[in-house]
């Protein structure tokens, strides 16, 4: 790990937009810029989660679509803290996913280790290799395609 200061839930607000419910990183605890800039970060992942209510209620899982999400918003991190744009507003979005491809069951009590690495960036778009893992074990990967909002 490098000399990185974790980012708590309030800094990472600086560089998403996403607000409760659907902010799905609760802290950043590594950042590494260079030839592949990267990122760790972590989703808690609680009981008390408002899909859990119908996904599914004897038997909750946290739907993959959330998990693709979280990676995603990882990468937004990562972009914006490569960009150096925190509290600018400006927005990211997930363009394309591909090769996505779950592994694990995620549940209540789980903690998602959310890791993006920056494969590369061209006109505004960045595809980051995203991984999500519990317990050490790979819960999911994709590629995901990211794409800065034009005026």
């Amino acid at each position: 790990m490098s000399d990185f200061q974790p980012l708590s839930i309030e800094e990472i607000k600086a560089y998403l937009p996403h607000r409760y419910p659907f902010l799905l990183i609760d802290r950043v605890i590594d950042h590494q810029s260079g030839e592949l800039p990267n990122i760790t970060a972590i989703k808690n992942v609680s009981h008390n989660e408002p899909f859990f209510q119908g996904h599914f209620p004897d038997h909750p899982v946290m739907p993959g679509v959330l998990i693709i999400e979280a990676m995603a918003q990882a990468a937004g991190v990562l972009a914006n803290l490569e960009e150096q744009t925190a509290g600018s507003g400006k927005i990211i979005y997930m363009a394309k996913v591909d090769k996505a491809k779950f592994t694990r069951l995620v549940v209540p009590g789980d903690q998602l280790i959310l890791k993006a690495v920056q494969k590369r960036i061209k006109m505004g778009m960045g595809l980051y290799l995203c991984e999500a893992f519990v317990d050490g074990k790979k819960a999911a990967c994709a590629e995901i395609l990211c794409a800065e909002k034009r005026d």
